[in-house]
């Protein structure tokens, strides 16, 4: 009997999964006075513009894009800015949807936007969302670990990670990571397959970023742990999110997100996340040695270390501060040792665009008497008298109009004048005015000075001061190389590391810090979806 040839079988591919994409990522204090509006964000629309955001591959699908608004830390956004952008994205999802079928829908997000009149802005956002697109387009998002996880944002979402350094050196790993799982979830969901399981703890601790940087313990030994969770059979992501300590809503909280096929799986590795994390609860420190802004001086004018930097941490805009307070600006001009030149000093940087302008009216050499800072947070000391001279101008980067000014003095002391106005300075006081050792950097636009190239653009160096105080919290990679020493100074501002000094009234309580011992989390704490 002749041999017979089985038949042949082909399997037809699947096709590309269809994926919406949009959002809006902004950090908000809702305890610093300044509001973010429209022209503090880049706004991406269309498929394009949006995709042109991601520096990777992104993975095979058909894309949607629709609108991507991301800002600066700030403010509480305008509300009627978010509502007009809430209302452009839904009519977009709307369109794409009626134009063919959506698998899934990417949610770009930080996860700390406060916007003003709203408790849950993300939660508001995804709800709207989902009215759009309905409730079998499968949702995936990937976060700031200082965002925060309500109840609503959970329910919502199918695929829920976030970043696992701080600092954030895997940003756009995590978008990677998380634009992944999304496209081939959808696509088994949309082939027949079931959901993930997913699993929610959520942990009454509420910390400044400052205190869990992974750089020190215990933050990096419990984000390390995530790699080995996630190898575990039925888990494919977990996620610990340390919550957002400067805003003042009942969502602010750490938690744990896992998901994956196994149901018994994923709710054990939470669990076991949560309560490694509980165990560590009073064992997170600053990431530096901390002090006020005048010990942190004293000790820097001590210091051999060249240069020694220190944190203005309580006035950082990478997370919501004004970027204009002025408590360190004004010990730095009345400092003797950089009053007469004997050390160099650099303060860097505050929004000032009524003097950036004035110093560009004047040009590089001019010399003008000015008033620096203060005018959005309007905390004392308020804005500080200064003669200066220019030194440098730039318009090129992130911050719009930029100027380096060299602190002058003058036989009159204008910075103790009783009426330190530009008409309190006469023309021969500013020609015969001497310099001394302080440089400040003012800039037209909020902006957080975390780069080489942000210095260099005005003629200066991360390394060229004997003291660098920056508006920031932790040190970003390049600061933290260029550093010989370092500081965390506890400086006031609305984004203040003392969060008892802030006032929270809305937070869940008990909550660590704020109480000293509260009651473990529990199993009975736990919230599951998704699944079959």
């Amino acid at each position: 009997m002749p041999a017979t040839t089985p038949p042949t079988t082909t399997q037809t591919p699947s096709a590309p999964p269809r994926i919406a994409i949009a959002g809006i990522a902004i950090e908000s204090s809702t305890f610093t006075p300044y509001r973010s509006g429209a022209d503090d964000f880049e706004v991406r629309r269309g498929t394009v513009q949006i995709l042109e955001r991601y520096p990777f591959e992104v993975p095979e699908a058909e894309y949607a894009g629709v609108l991507h608004a991301r800002a600066l830390p700030g403010g509480q956004l305008e509300a009627a800015v978010y509502e007009g952008w809430k209302a452009e994205i839904v009519a977009g999802l709307e369109e794409a949807a009626a134009a063919a079928p959506l698998d899934g829908f990417f949610f770009d997000i930080h996860g700390a936007m406060s916007v003003v009149g709203l408790e849950d802005a993300e939660g508001d956002l995804i709800t709207a969302i989902r009215g759009a697109i309905g409730p079998d387009v499968v949702v995936g998002t990937a976060m700031d670990l200082h965002g925060n996880v309500s109840h609503t944002l959970f329910e919502a979402c199918d695929l829920l990670t976030c970043y696992r350094h701080a600092p954030h050196i895997d940003a756009w790993e995590t978008r990677e990571r998380g634009l992944r799982d999304l496209v081939e979830t959808a696509t088994r969901v949309r082939d027949g397959g079931a959901l993930p399981h997913k699993a929610l703890v959520h942990l009454p601790i509420l910390l400044p970023g400052e205190k869990t940087s992974t750089r020190i313990e215990p933050a990096r030994s419990l984000y390390a742990r995530i790699p080995e969770l996630t190898e575990r059979d039925g888990v494919t992501d977990i996620s610990y999110w340390i919550g957002f300590a400067w805003a003042d809503q009942p969502r602010c909280q750490a938690a744990i997100v896992a998901f994956g096929d196994s149901a018994d799986a994923v709710d054990a590795a939470a669990l076991e996340l949560a309560d490694a994390v509980w165990r560590q609860r009073h064992a997170f420190e600053f990431v530096a040695p901390t002090g006020s802004f005048e010990d942190c001086l004293d000790q820097a004018v001590a210091s051999d270390a060249r240069p020694f930097w220190i944190s203005d941490s309580g006035d950082n805009p990478g997370a919501g501060g004004a970027d204009d307070t002025t408590h360190c600006l004004a010990q730095l001009a009345a400092r003797e040792e950089i009053r007469g030149g004997d050390m160099s000093a650099l303060m860097v940087a505050l929004v000032d665009p009524e003097t950036t302008d004035a110093a560009w009216e004047a040009g590089v050499g001019g010399r003008l008497a000015v008033q620096v800072g203060g005018r959005i947070d309007t905390r004392e000391p308020g804005p500080v008298p200064l003669v200066v001279e220019v030194a440098a101008l730039d318009e090129s980067g992130p911050t719009g109009r930029a100027a380096a000014l060299r602190v002058l003095e003058t036989d009159g002391d204008a910075s103790g004048a009783a009426d330190p106005s530009a008409a309190a300075v006469s023309p021969a006081d500013l020609a015969g005015a001497r310099p001394t050792g302080l440089t400040v950097v003012v800039t037209g636009r909020r902006s957080q000075w975390a780069t080489s190239a942000m210095y260099e653009r005005l003629g200066l160096s991360m390394t060229g001061f004997d003291v660098v105080t920056v508006k920031m919290g932790y040190l970003e990679p390049e600061q933290y190389e260029a550093a010989a020493d370092w500081l965390l100074a506890l400086t006031p501002g609305g984004v203040d590391q003392d969060l008892q000094r802030l006032g929270h009234s809305r937070i869940h309580r008990p909550m660590i810090p704020f109480d000293d011992e509260i009651p473990a989390p529990t199993a009975t704490d736990l919230v599951r979806g998704g699944g079959a």
